[in-house]
């Protein structure tokens, strides 16, 4: 019987950083993309700022699946640049899991 291979993971998170702090947060995400893109289950991390509120930080990240997201969270530098960096410099933040709608593979 064969099984179905797992559906990518995509992980949303919304930051909005400190006042004043920006600059040191785009570092920490600056290593964070350079690490994490080299992650072999990663398929995609993206930072983008919102044009109306600068500290405003959208991140996309795609996961090839559940293993692959959790070494990204046990990653040395995630710890480095995520725990013990970036998330001190928010004031808040929201982190949603989204599941992959494949319509190719619909039957």
């Amino acid at each position: 019987m064969a099984t179905t291979p797992p559906s990518p993971l995509c992980l949303a998170v919304t930051l909005l950083i400190r006042a004043g702090r920006e600059a040191e947060a785009l570092e920490h995400l600056r290593h964070l993309v350079a690490h994490t893109r080299r992650e072999p289950g990663n398929l995609a991390y993206t930072v983008h700022r919102s044009l109306d509120e600068p500290r405003r930080i959208l991140i996309y990240e795609l996961y090839r699946d559940d293993a692959a997201l959790e070494a990204h969270r046990n990653a040395t530098y995630f710890a480095a640049h995520a725990t013990d960096g970036l998330h001190r410099l928010v004031e808040a933040r929201s982190a949603e899991l989204y599941a992959v709608v494949d319509f190719a593979n619909e039957r």
